[in-house]
């Protein structure tokens, strides 16, 4: 079974750090694009950073860029949303997915590809909150 395991989110204070976990089963991670979305409530899905698994081409939401990094765990299966600096706005639910069928990760991240992506995670709840 193809799963997607998120963990390490909680209650942050502003200018804090987190670093979320994303660990798979039944799936290589090394030969997928990986991806992270968020979606705060009342608001849509967005896409925060994904990377490619042939290159390592990573893309940037616009609103963590300078602040958010992504990192893998070849040994583990894992891979990491360290976030920095983190502001009132971050917070969110924090997804995991995987692209099966990888066409990079500047359309990866874009809501209307990432819908359709097959395997997700069940998220991992931030708070960031004084």
């Amino acid at each position: 079974q193809l799963q997607l395991v998120e963990s390490g989110g909680g209650l942050v204070q502003p200018g804090g750090s987190l670093r979320l976990s994303c660990a798979a089963s039944g799936l290589a991670l090394d030969y997928y694009d990986i991806g992270w979305f968020r979606q705060a409530p009342g608001k849509e899905r967005e896409g925060v950073l994904c990377i490619s698994s042939s290159d390592g081409t990573t893309y940037y939401g616009d609103s963590v860029k300078r602040r958010f990094t992504i990192s893998r765990d070849h040994a583990k299966n894992t891979v990491y949303l360290q976030m920095n600096s983190l502001k009132p706005e971050d917070t969110a639910e924090y997804f995991c997915a995987a692209d099966l069928n990888p066409v990079g990760p500047v359309v990866m991240c874009q809501s209307d590809y990432a819908r359709n992506l097959e395997i997700w995670g069940q998220g991992t709840l931030v708070t960031v909150s004084s």
